[in-house]
């Protein structure tokens, strides 16, 4: 995986615990960067569901 462009938000530029994406031939490729052989494989529409869902608020939960 390390010939994949990683990237992740400028908004956590030097911050730890970021989410990072690389786009991969075969569609998307997602990890933590604490964690960064924990790679997870997902499409571009998925991806767009997950980020639609987030920024609705969808997801956020109160215990």
């Amino acid at each position: 995986m390390s010939q994949l462009n990683w990237r992740k938000s400028t908004f956590s530029e030097n911050q730890a615990n970021c989410v990072e994406i690389a786009a991969a031939p075969d569609g998307i490729r997602m990890r933590e960067s604490d964690e960064p052989d924990a790679v997870i494989h997902t499409t571009p529409a998925a991806l767009g569901v997950l980020i639609g869902a987030i920024k609705a608020g969808r997801l956020d939960h109160t215990l």
